[in-house]
């Protein structure tokens, strides 16, 4: 057996961060399952209802979140590796995507709405509407996460403390992404 060891493989953030995680993937399970019903018991409702959305504002939306997510990845990977000083670019690109993907939603909606569709119009605009509603409260507290990061990576020096708050941070931000991603699918392409 050799004198030197091996540094400790570490789960990236706090399990916080993880029960978190967990938890709200459950929570939105539930949702996924919901939409999925009702997709197979109002099939013509629901194909109807899907072909009024604008496939343009979700793949705008999807596009905004990956690149946000990507953004977030490389400036918690260049916290960690000490990078420079331009680390916080990287978190104001993301936050840049985070609102363009609240204002996308918004006109998307307000089209909906203009055009008679509301929660009340069927299962599956309340469904829409409702979720949606809910995932774009989780970006708007992602913004706030990744305003939160900014100021962190402008630190001077960075400790295992701050590392461990950015990778949680992006961990909550690469959540909503693929919260999305199942959202998108769901609602806009099956």
């Amino acid at each position: 057996m050799s004198g030197t060891s091996r540094p400790r493989a570490q789960v990236p953030g706090e399990i916080g961060i993880w029960a978190f995680v967990a938890g709200d993937l459950l929570v939105f399970s539930v949702f996924f399952i919901l939409i999925a019903f009702g997709q197979k018991e109002m099939t013509d409702v629901f194909s109807t209802s899907r072909e009024s959305l604008n496939l343009y504002f979700g793949l705008c939306n999807t596009l905004l979140l990956l690149t946000g997510s990507w953004f977030v990845a490389i400036g918690v990977e260049r916290c960690r590796d000490g990078q420079g000083s331009d680390n916080a670019r990287w978190f104001k690109l993301a936050i840049g995507c985070g609102l363009a993907f609240v204002l996308n939603k918004i006109f998307e909606w307000e089209a909906k709405i203009g055009a008679g569709f509301t929660p009340l119009t069927n299962d599956f605009f309340m469904y829409f509407f409702i979720f949606t509603g809910i995932h774009l409260l989780h970006v708007v507290v992602g913004v706030v996460v990744l305003i939160f990061l900014l100021k962190v990576s402008q630190r001077p020096t960075l400790n295992s403390r701050d590392i461990r708050t950015l990778e949680s941070g992006g961990i909550f931000w690469h959540l909503v992404d693929l919260l999305w991603i199942m959202l998108f699918a769901l609602l806009y392409l099956l």
